[in-house]
């Protein structure tokens, strides 16, 4: 295997991991994910030091948003109350959807060996 062929995939199991700590295995996907970093964190190649960066923050900046502010809704809406319900669903609902879209294309930029920024949660130099 060739080493730009061995830096696709680690890109690609970088977005990958991204994408099962949204949706499959949270916080055990986070672990995959660090140690795949601290394993290549230093690679030579950008593609590499970019995916696991952008992966990194991003994820970070998903537990955030989805657990802090989640439970500042909570606690400063009645619990008992309807609208407070509707808002937190709404909220996390739009937000876990955004997330995993962002991974999606940074899966697909990680497949076609580009360089991936996330909007807004993405981590700009690599």
């Amino acid at each position: 295997m060739s080493a730009a062929h061995s830096d696709g995939a680690i890109a690609v199991q970088a977005e990958a991991l991204y994408l099962i700590n949204l949706m499959v295995a949270p916080g055990l996907a986070f672990l995959g994910l660090l140690w795949l970093a601290r394993r290549h964190g230093r690679s030579a190649n950008p593609l590499v030091r970019c995916h696991l960066r952008q992966t990194i923050a991003a994820s970070l900046w998903a537990g955030t948003l989805l657990l802090a502010v989640t439970l500042m809704i909570a606690a400063l809406g009645s619990i008992n109350a309807p609208a407070t319900w509707m808002v937190l669903i709404l909220y996390f609902t739009c937000v876990h959807s955004t997330l995993i879209l962002f991974g999606v294309f940074g899966l697909v930029r990680a497949m076609a060996g580009q360089l991936y920024v996330y909007p807004l949660i993405g981590a700009r130099k690599w």
